[in-house]
Parts: structure tokens; sequence; C-alpha cells
């Protein structure tokens, strides 16, 4: 009988709870209302005051210059090397704010974006068709550069800022990487080739001797010196066959000993006039950070250099038409491989996001108000009785 009452105690509990939420939406929705569209009005008018601009420039990838793999690697690398320029105070005039922005690797994430010949969705589509389907899901059409700005004006520049330090950082870090390759030829492949040098030097000492020693038995054996097919000096049945061949075998040999060692002292020839280019470009790569002023200042070098060197010596300007050739694809594909075809577009942006935020703050904050009102009569009300309750449990003890 008791938990019968107590259920229908609580069931009533619960029909005035809800009634109580449907009276306070009926005495309060006008309020409420009211407060949601002034929050609305704040928050648009705070966009037209003070909300911020956004611009967007598309840098076209000609030619396909820079491909997926490239620019995963120089948009990892572009922050570092922004916060690159501002620790060592080298920023453009006025744009050191903006370079702090690119130190960091979320903005290129959002706001550097490759735009491919096939979509995802597309890819899903196609995938497995045809292997050019494949390849185009990888090919990157262009850049879609994203910048802000307090005014119209200041987010274009800040977006053509952008776009230049994608240019100009993405160049400069194919460049070092360009020279560090060298720099690492320089260092293992000269002690490479080195080696190889020393060794052949004596496999070919061995061989002399083995022709100075057939050619005393051809003066001893005049009459074995019929001459029959070459064949290698080394086989194992090349000792049967006529003197003569042998010495013609194993001259062969040391004719092919002395061109190996000349290739390998040409290209220690060549590593020698890189290591000069290394030299002379190091100051430089110190003294900037703009790739495309780099590249121009690495072609002077290397011009200066092919003026010190015989027209004639093939080796030599081999090694350098191999540099220059690098040198002038990367400044064609930071050029105009990424360019702008279109002027920046700007809108002012932010509308939705301030205006949301307006409108519901200023409704949460008049339920707060509300709610608040309505329970501290009730709160007032406890407190009072609980008062009331203490004071008479003290007075009885007094009488005890």
């Amino acid at each position: 009988m008791q938990d019968s009452i107590n259920h229908s105690s609580h069931r009533d509990e619960a029909e005035i709870c809800l009634l109580d939420i449907v009276q306070f939406a009926m005495d309060s929705w006008k309020k409420l209302a009211l407060a949601a569209i002034v929050g609305l009005l704040i928050g648009v008018g705070s966009w037209f005051a003070f909300g911020g601009y956004s611009a967007q420039t598309i840098l076209l990838n000609n030619s396909n210059g820079l491909d997926l793999v490239s620019w995963k690697a120089i948009q990892k690398s572009l922050p570092n090397l922004a916060a690159q320029v501002v620790e060592d105070g080298k920023t453009p005039l006025g744009q050191e704010d903006l370079y702090r922005t690119l130190s960091g690797e979320d903005w290129w994430l959002k706001n550097a974006i490759p735009s491919f010949a096939i979509s995802k969705a597309d890819t899903k589509d196609l995938a497995g068709v045809d292997k050019n389907f494949d390849d185009a899901a990888t090919t990157i059409l262009s850049l879609i550069i994203n910048a802000s700005g307090s005014s119209k004006e200041a987010a274009i520049e800040s977006t053509k800022a952008a776009a230049k330090f994608l240019r100009t950082g993405g160049a400069y870090l194919q460049l070092r990487s360009i020279l560090s390759s060298y720099e690492g030829d320089t260092i293992s492949a000269v002690a490479e080739i080195q080696k190889k040098i020393t060794t052949t030097q004596i496999e070919m000492g061995y061989q002399q001797q083995r022709a100075k020693s057939l050619e005393e038995l051809y003066k001893r054996y005049p009459s074995n010196a019929s001459v029959g097919q070459v064949v290698d000096a080394k086989d194992s049945g090349a000792k049967y066959l006529s003197i003569t061949t042998q010495i013609v075998a194993i001259n062969n040999d040391i004719n092919q000993s002395k061109e190996n060692l000349q290739r390998l002292r040409d290209r220690l020839s060549q590593l020698a006039l890189v290591k000069k280019f290394l030299v002379q470009a190091s100051p430089l790569v110190e003294s900037t950070y703009d790739g495309l002023i780099l590249s121009e200042g690495l072609l002077d070098i290397e011009h200066q250099l092919r003026a010190t060197i015989a027209k004639d010596d093939l080796q030599q300007q081999e090694i350098l038409d191999q540099i220059d050739a690098q040198l002038l694809q990367v400044a064609a594909r930071f050029t105009k491989g990424l360019e702008a075809n279109t002027l920046p577009t700007s809108k002012k942006a932010g509308l939705i996001k301030l205006a949301a935020g307006g409108l519901f703050g200023a409704f949460f904050l008049m339920l707060c108000l509300l709610l608040g009102q309505r329970a501290w009569p009730g709160m007032k009300s406890e407190l009072a009785k609980s008062n009331a309750v203490n004071s008479g449990t003290v007075k009885s003890k007094i009488a005890q």
C-alpha cells in the first residue's frame, strides 16, 4: 500500500515538472525570441563593423611541374622555413605577422589546397578501370591559396604574399635538396671512386705482368703463334690457346682497364668541379631564403666556372650542363610552372559564424536569466525554512 502511494506521488511530481516546463515555455517564449533576435542583430552588426575578409588565388600547375610527392614534401617543410625566416629577422617589410601564421602546419593544410585532375568521388567510381585514371587521381592541376585580412586590400595582399612565399620557399627547399645531394656525392662518391681506381690499378699491374710473360713465351716458342678467336684471358681454357691469341686477349683487358681508369679519373675531376661550385654557393645559400633569387645566384656561379674551363673539356662541360639543367628546372617550376592566371578574389567572411554565435549566445543568456528568476523564490523559501529549523533545534538544546 505504501509503495503504491509513493509511486503515485512520484508520478504526480513528474506531471508537475512537465507542466512547469510547458508553463515556463508559454510564459517566456516571447522574451527568448526577442533575445535571439537581438543577438542575431548584434552578430550581424559585429560582422559589418569588425568582420574580416578572406581572399583566394589559384596557382596553375603548368606542365604538371609539381607532382604530389614533391608537394607533400614542400607542404611539410614550408612551416619550418617560415619560422626560420621570422627567427632570423628576414621577413619582408610589414609581413612578420603573416610569416608567423605561415609557420603553423595547420595553416598549410587548411589554406593551401591542391586541386586534382580527378576528385576522390571520381576515383572511387573509376578505380581499376584504366591506369591513366589512377595517374590522373594524383595529378595536381592547381593550388588554391586562401588568406584573411582586416580589409579587402589586406586580405588580397596576404594571399599574394602567401603565394609568393610558396613559390620562393618551395624553390629554396628544392635547391637545398639538390645542393645536399651534391655534397653527399663529393664525400661518399669520391671515396668509392678512389677505391675503384686503386683496385683497377692493382689489377692492371697483374695484367701487364701476364702480358710480359706471354711475350717472353712467344719469343721462346715462335711456332705456336697462330691467332685464333680472341677470348677472355682469365677464362680457364685460355691457357690452351695460341700464345698470340692470349697476348691479344690480355692486351685487350689492359686497354679496358686503362679506359676504366680514365673514366674514374674524369669522374673525380667532375666532382672536384662540383666541390668548387658548392664552396662558392654556400655563402649565397646562407644569405637568402628566396629560392628564385638563390637560383639566379647559383646560375651566375655556374656560368663563372664554365668560363674557366676549356671548351674542348667535355667531361667538365657535362657536369656543368647537369647543374645548369637542374637549376633552370627548379626556377621554371616555381615561376612559369606555378602561375596565377587570374587576379585574387576577396569577400567578407564569417557572417554565418558571427550571426549564429550572437543568436545562440543571447538565447542562452536569456534562458539562464529566466531560469534563475524562476528558481530564486523557491530557493529563498527553502533557505528560510532551513534557517527556521536550525533556530528551533538550537532553542531546544538550550532548553534542555
